[in-house]
């Protein structure tokens, strides 16, 4: 049993989508990061940097005690060598499949991620960084086009480098980003979004949360975070 410690943001969906696309048993321990829920101390046991998502696999490939897994594309290689799906054993598609991952890890997450603040939740909105973030998102979404061109999927088979990916194309509405400057991206994004086991994945996050995450009231919690938080 994988025990998904989980908020149903992009990175959230990512684990979700694995979990439902491999048929692997978890069950959800929502933390809710709008109201601080990422700071409680059992939390920060098994995601020290106080952010969702972490799992626990109660029951490992080596049979001894439970490992924790913190950072969501950690959890995706952990899980994907635990099934044996979604990462090619095969040298050459592997290391595609893990620089692709980790493009989405440093990249395409944190520069999405940016965008939203500073366009949507920022109390100043700054003309400098809203332009920065939004030209930026869309380069990377140029490059995920360009890759797209030719295979159906990011490394030709559907991978956990997709998985990391798609939940940060999902709100690109947000991002100023229009699909149909990306014929390519858009292909793809809408042949994972009509896969079942996604359509289940973004159910459950559904019946975790209806509300806006962020709000008057969460925006201290999310934005203003020092050492102090996890001292």
């Amino acid at each position: 049993m994988i025990e998904l410690h989980y908020w149903p943001t992009p990175n959230g969906h990512k684990i979700t989508l694995f979990l439902e696309e491999a048929g692997l048993p978890y069950e959800i321990k929502p933390v809710n990061i709008s109201t601080g829920e990422q700071f409680q101390p059992d939390f920060l046991k098994i995601a020290p940097n106080n952010r969702m998502p972490a799992i626990i696999d109660t029951e490992p490939a080596d049979g001894g005690q439970p490992i924790s897994v913190f950072e969501s594309g950690a959890i995706l290689v952990y899980l994907a060598e635990k099934t044996g799906k979604f990462l090619s054993r095969d040298t050459r598609q592997r290391f595609d499949t893990l620089q692709w991952l980790f493009w989405q890890m440093g990249g395409l997450g944190p520069m999405a991620g940016q965008n939203h603040h500073f366009a949507l939740y920022a109390p100043e909105k700054l003309d400098y960084a809203i332009k920065r973030y939004v030209n930026e998102t869309n380069r990377l979404y140029g490059v995920l086009n360009k890759r797209l061109a030719n295979r159906d999927f990011i490394v030709g088979d559907y991978s956990i480098a997709d998985m990391a990916s798609y939940p940060w194309v999902v709100p690109h509405e947000r991002q100023g980003q229009n699909l149909d400057d990306f014929p390519h991206l858009k292909r793809w994004f809408y042949a994972i979004k009509e896969r079942p086991a996604t359509i289940r994945a973004y159910e459950r996050g559904k019946a975790i949360n209806t509300q806006p995450t962020v709000s008057e009231e969460s925006r201290k919690i999310l934005f203003g975070q020092t050492a102090a938080q996890v001292s």
